[in-house]
Parts: structure tokens; sequence; C-alpha cells
């Protein structure tokens, strides 16, 4: 847990430890929103700080404020979202949400009157998104967007279930927003079973959420499973929602802003392009559904959370989903029962931490390494996007491509360790393939780096260091004058156990 004995309250109590951590910087001078609040967010993301940026000056006429960079390359603050300490080391920090996927507690209802959300509210034609400060981001975006760290939230006309998802929601006039959404996501099958009835789909979005609802937003849970379910195991407890003014949606009731409207059937409008997390502006959207925005909640000076996606390490959705995105897939592989998985890491730089999973485990068996990279490739977890599926031994730390690189060079032999997956699932934001309607299907490569398990008694001994060789070091570091602490080293010569024995 955190330095506080209780769950993140909001994203208000979020800014409070961040900023505790030295990890936010606040702004008070004015800023434009077109273009200048992304261009200060991506140059601080690339300081060694690189802090989350809190545009505090109050902006007409609601008082909105900004909030950008909540995640960035940041370790720590992705550990305070997850409810961990903000010192836990990255793939320890993996580990422990691997084991929080396990739970889920399904979210509380509580009145109108103890929701923050319901401080403000606008309602018809006293909506006008035209006069509110929303943010471009790049210079050739399609127009103005919200709700790029939001939770989208909509209902299954067949279940009941509730879905909370993160799509860019572009403003389209004063009471329309357009909501981009990739095949196959949930929300996009809830508009299609709305239309094939004849009815308009209600539908609700947070534009200031409890990060943690973006972390799980972001997430391809199995059909049924609610976001909000997700988010409360990770919290370890339940996550406080409020029904929607115009419809029987539950929306997160401490947010800081929540759209609601309905899309009617066949309302589409062309939206984009946009400045995605590949680094690249994505196509534009021909028929992206249209939202008939019927209200307008918000607290007091409210804070408009913004998503910056470019390149690492100012893409927004670098730490964070790498952390969640490995531990989704370590626990995948843990239902499917794979032994001797030691750790998952998506690498935050591989375009949002999309493109490179690495793979550690103890070998066990034969083809125990050729079986976790193919299963990794294709669970739910990883199969989107990912290209390059990497396995090393359980004496390569995953999150280290110092570590990694090193394995590939000397325990990889292309012609025989490489395997190629065809016609898996792709993206159409993916650059890389063209004709562009070919986006649709991708490629992956499963790369064994691992020592071959035929001749692994035989296999070269690595050079490590004796562990009370290094105890020694250690303790005589700042006697030595030397700069800093010692690196930390996790594994050592098992000569000190041989002598012991």
């Amino acid at each position: 847990m955190t330095d506080n004995t209780r769950p993140v309250a909001d994203l208000r109590d979020w800014l409070d430890r961040v900023e505790r951590t030295g990890e936010l910087q606040r702004i008070d001078a004015a800023v434009d929103a077109r273009e200048e609040m992304s261009a200060i967010s991506y140059l601080l993301a690339k300081t060694e700080t690189s802090p989350a940026v809190l545009f505090d000056t109050d902006t007409k006429p609601y008082g909105f404020r900004h909030l950008w960079n909540l995640f960035g390359p940041s370790v720590a603050r992705t550990a305070i979202t997850l409810e961990e300490d903000p010192a836990t080391p990255t793939l320890e920090l993996i580990r422990r949400a691997k084991d929080k996927l396990r739970v889920a507690i399904d979210p509380r209802e509580v009145p109108a009157t103890d929701a923050p959300l319901y401080q403000n509210s606008l309602y018809g034609t006293d909506i006008d998104l035209s006069k509110l400060p929303i943010p471009q981001h790049w210079p050739r975006d399609g127009g103005r967007y919200a709700g790029t760290a939001d939770a989208v939230i909509t209902r299954d006309l067949e279940s009941g279930y509730l879905n909370v998802g993160t799509y860019r929601m572009m403003i389209q006039g004063p009471r329309h927003v357009g909501l981009s959404l990739a095949p196959g996501k949930d929300a996009l099958r809830h508009i299609h079973q709305a239309w094939a009835r004849g009815v308009a789909l209600p539908v609700a979005a947070a534009w200031g959420v409890d990060p943690l609802l973006m972390v799980a937003g972001s997430q391809s849970l199995p059909p049924g499973v609610s976001e909000y379910g997700f988010a409360g195991g990770i919290k370890g407890r339940a996550i406080d929602v409020v029904r929607a003014t115009q419809s029987d949606l539950l929306v997160p009731a401490a947010a800081e802003i929540v759209m609601e409207g309905l899309i009617h059937p066949g309302a589409t409008k062309e939206e984009g392009p946009f400045g995605e997390f590949t680094g690249y502006y994505g196509t534009k959207d021909i028929e992206c559904p249209l939202i008939e925005v019927t209200a307008l909640s918000f607290r007091h000076r409210p804070i408009l959370t913004n998503a910056l996606m470019a390149d690492y390490p100012s893409n927004e959705q670098s730490a964070f989903f790498s952390t969640i995105r490995s531990a989704k897939i370590w626990a995948d592989l843990d239902k499917l029962g794979i032994q001797g998985i030691k750790g998952v890491y998506a690498h935050p730089a591989a375009a949002g931490a999309f493109a490179l999973v690495v793979i550690s485990l103890e070998q066990r068996y034969a083809g125990h390494a050729a079986q976790a990279l193919s299963l990794a490739a294709q669970v739910p977890g990883g199969a989107y996007i990912t290209k390059w599926i990497i396995a090393v031994d359980d004496d390569v730390d995953p999150t280290d491509m110092d570590q990694v690189l090193w394995a590939m060079s000397t325990r990889t032999n292309p012609a025989d360790d490489i395997d190629i997956l065809r016609n898996t699932r792709g993206s159409p934001l993916d650059p890389s393939q063209n004709p562009p309607e070919k986006r649709l299907y991708g490629s992956k490569a499963l790369i064994n780096a691992c020592k071959d398990y035929r001749y692994i008694k035989t296999f070269p001994r690595r050079m490590l260091l004796r562990e009370s060789v290094y105890r020694q070091v250690a303790k005589r570091w700042r006697e030595l004058g030397l700069p800093g602490e010692p690196a930390q080293v996790e594994r050592f010569d098992a000569m000190d156990c041989e002598a012991e024995a």
C-alpha cells in the first residue's frame, strides 16, 4: 500500500500523493489549450523527473483546470495508482499487480447527494462545448479532443453489464462529440446492439477520474467482466459510482466531469486524424459514432485529464500501460498453467508498451520456451498489436533491456530461434502495414533468447559475482570514496552455497 493507510479516494487525492513524491509540476500562468499545453507536457516528460503537469489557472466560464502527463514514464506514479508504495521496483510492481488481478470487487452505488460530481450540472441547450477550454494536442489533429484520459461507460443491452473503456473523443459542435472506436471494442458492439433494435444508446464519459479507472479502461477484458470490478480488486475496495442523470448508467461518483449523451441509430460523422500512441497521426474515422450531449456535470474547479500520445518518454500510456499489460499477460499465462514464469515486461518505449514483450522463465522441459512464446503472443492480454515476443532465462531481468540484448546476442541463433506468426491481430493505427486496408492483420516474431535446452547442462557458465564478495564491496562503498550507491544485484555465483554445503 501507499504511505496512507486508505486507498486513493479520487483524482485530487492522487494529486496530493504525487505532489509529496516531488513529481507534480504546477503552472499558474495562463497557457493556451491549443498546442501550448501539449508542447509543455511533451518537453517536460523528457526531463529527469518527467512530472505530472497541472495547469492550475482557472479558465472561464467554469474554472476548468488541466492535468497532463499523469503517468508518463513514471513507475512511482503508476505504483501510487495501483495502491503500492511509490518506491516499489518495476518487476515487483508488475508481480503485485498480477496477483491483484485475481480479485474483482463490484462497484458500490451511492446517492446523488453524496457524489461530488453533481456540484454543477448543465442540460440541453445550456451546454456549449465550444466555450470549454478543450485542448488540441498536435498541429495536424482534426480538432479538439476531450477525454483522452477518460472513462467511457456503456451498457450491454443483452446481459446488462457495464463496460468502461478509454477512447478518443473529438468535439464536433456545441453539443456533439465523436467517439472513435477500433473494431472489436465493447462500446462499438453495444452501439450496434442498440442500432439493430432501432434505439439510441445512452453513453457517459468521465473526463477527469481516479487514474486507476484509466488503467482499467485501457485493458481488454472478457465480455461480461466490468472494469469497475477490475479496478475495485486492485484498489482493495469497491469503486463508488452514482446513477447518471439521463439514464441507468453508473458513473464514477467522484469524477471531475461527466458528459452524458445519446448515440442515435446511424448517427456518424468523420473524425480525426489524431496524434496516436505510435508517434504517428492515426487515420481519419470516416463513420465515427456521434454522441448528442444531453447533460454535463462537474465539480467546482474541475480538472480535465489529458493523455498526450507521442514518442517515448512523452507517451502518456508508457509506464502505466507497460505495468498493467505486463501483469495481464503474466496472469493469462498463470491461468493457462504455464510453469516457471519469473517475470513479464511490455517495454514502455515500444509504441506505448504495445509492440514488444519480454518473458523471463525457468526452463523446466523441452519446448517450454517455445510454448511460453506462442501463448504470450495470443492470450487476451498480449494479442493486440504485439510484434516482438522475446523469451529469456530466469537469470535475465526482463525489465533491463541491456540484459535482454545480451541474452539475444549470446543465446539466440537467428536461423533456429526466430519463428513468425502471420495473420494475427493488428491495428488500423500500425503505419508499417501498407496499403492501409492490411492493418487489421499483423504478424509476430517469436524470439527464443534462452539457453538451448538440449544442451542446458553443458551451456557455458555465466560470469556472476560471488555474493559474499558483493556484500563486502557494498559495505565498503563509501569508505572507498565511490560515488552514489552500489548497483543492485539479485543473482550471484553459486560458489558460496557450494562452499557452505
